[in-house]
């Protein structure tokens, strides 16, 4: 599974750093290492609507320090 998160200047002004650092936290967590790749990305086209990831080529946008944790569980652990 790939999951790239932006790190555009809109996104990195609405927290994307932090979101990557709570996916890496989760990734560990989950003991998940080797079946999730995390990278940045530089832009997701879609500025206004930040944070911006794609998890396995699936757009999510309007992602926070306060979802994340969230949407990783609903599109990685499915649950």
């Amino acid at each position: 599974m790939m999951i790239q998160v932006c790190i555009g200047s809109s996104c990195h002004v609405k927290g994307s750093y932090e979101v990557k650092t709570i996916f890496e936290n989760l990734i560990r967590e989950n003991q998940l290492e080797e079946q999730i790749t995390l990278r940045p990305a530089f832009c997701l086209g879609n500025c206004g609507e930040g944070v911006s990831v794609k998890i396995d080529g699936e757009p999510i946008s309007g992602v926070t320090t306060e979802n994340a944790a969230d949407i990783f569980r609903q599109y990685v652990l499915k649950g």
